[in-house]
């Protein structure tokens, strides 16, 4: 099953500075290993040490926020989109 992920560019320095990548897995969470396991280091920027998601990096899939689906076990099908979404406060 391929999912594209979509690299923000503050974490390209991970992917070889490429900007989308094919990755697999059934979950979040499952496609978060499989990107650690493809870009050694990656996971600590989007992850603390308890396996939690930051809560400064927001993921979407296909446009919808995991925060309003099932968080890090939202369910990943064949073909979708995942973004990876650093959080951006000002004033």
């Amino acid at each position: 099953m391929a999912v594209k992920v979509l690299i923000p560019t503050p974490l390209q320095k991970f992917t070889n500075n490429q900007a989308a990548l094919d990755c697999s897995g059934g979950t979040i969470v499952e496609l978060l290993n499989d990107l650690e396991a493809s870009c050694p280091g990656i996971k600590a920027r989007l992850c603390d040490d308890a396996g939690e998601l930051r809560r400064f990096v927001n993921f979407y899939v296909n446009s919808e926020d995991i925060r309003f689906l099932d968080g890090k076990e939202t369910a990943l099908s064949d073909g979708d989109e995942v973004s990876i979404v650093p959080a951006v406060a000002g004033g």
